[in-house]
């Protein structure tokens, strides 16, 4: 039976939802998976490397590691498209958030984060004052280490010099597989909450000693915690993203396979009414000879 063009197309999309969830996967392996041979696997990942967008060249949509390929193991990444709503959602919870600063009187800097975030401000005339593309879906400690250093600078430095007041982020929490949960979260200035602990009146409150002294320990520790969470929200949101896209494969699956149940009914019913009115021509004609 030949394959349709859609089984292929869909076949491929959940192939690189697959990749990159599993990473280096072995031919024959997603030859049983995808219930194909090794040759299409090879086929449709070649088709893949070649697919380009609008404004990008080929091979930048998918990228692979050939020599992998040639020994029989397949590295795919993808940067862009293909995860339903989950870049929609982010940014429009980010609109949300500047509309209500934007209420208050305050001037907003952005920073962005993905090539969605940048299409869709450049795309409306916003200004992006910094950008990181190319890693939203394995974001690295370099990259935090980048984006914590750079948030921290703009933060101290003075407000005639460029400097915020505020940080907000704006990221995909991870819960599970099914749900993911776009959150704004005031990175700095950091909110200490003292909570009361009763302590019973035979205990002594406990005292720490800092080395040199506790302004110094915390001046040092302050940019390793803001690189921590920012790394942790890029890791959420990485997470977040496959999440989405193997999701939007599967229900791209589905309604894939539902246009071809619908379109080939579609057709049999008219092939049959073709059939039926051809018959009855004939059985009309044969009755019209047979009287005559």
């Amino acid at each position: 039976m030949a394959e349709h063009s859609t089984d292929r197309l869909v076949r491929m999309l959940g192939l690189v939802a697959y990749l990159d969830r599993k990473e280096s996967v072995p031919v024959p392996e997603l030859a049983r998976h995808f219930g194909v041979s090794q040759q299409q696997i090879i086929k449709d990942v070649e088709l893949l490397w070649v697919s380009g967008t609008p404004g990008y060249a080929p091979d930048d949509l998918i990228d692979f590691d050939y020599d992998q390929f040639e020994r029989g193991v397949i590295s795919v990444t993808a940067d862009r498209g293909m995860a339903g709503a989950y870049s929609a959602t982010a940014i429009r919870e980010a609109e949300k958030l500047i509309e209500q600063l934007t209420e208050q009187g305050r001037e907003i800097d952005l920073y962005a984060l993905g090539r969605r975030a940048v299409s869709y401000y450049n795309f409306r005339g916003r200004t992006i004052k910094q950008a990181w593309t190319g890693s939203s879906d394995a974001p690295s400690s370099e990259t935090a280490q980048e984006v914590a250093d750079t948030l921290l600078k703009t933060f101290l430095a003075p407000a005639e010099e460029g400097g915020v007041k505020e940080l907000h982020v704006v990221f995909t929490q991870f819960k599970n597989m099914v749900s993911q949960t776009p959150r704004v979260i005031r990175m700095l200035p950091i909110e200490v909450v003292e909570a009361e602990v009763a302590t019973p009146a035979e205990d002594l409150a406990p005292l720490y000693d800092f080395e040199p002294n506790a302004e110094t320990v915390l001046d040092a520790l302050l940019p390793r915690y803001v690189s921590s969470r920012i790394y942790s929200f890029l890791l959420q949101s990485a997470a977040s993203e496959l999440a989405a896209r193997q999701r939007a494969m599967h229900t791209a699956t589905e309604n894939a396979e539902e246009l071809i149940r619908m379109y080939t009914r579609l057709a049999n019913q008219a092939r049959q009414a073709e059939i039926t009115q051809e018959i009855s021509e004939i059985v009309s004609g044969a009755d019209a000879l047979a009287s005559a």
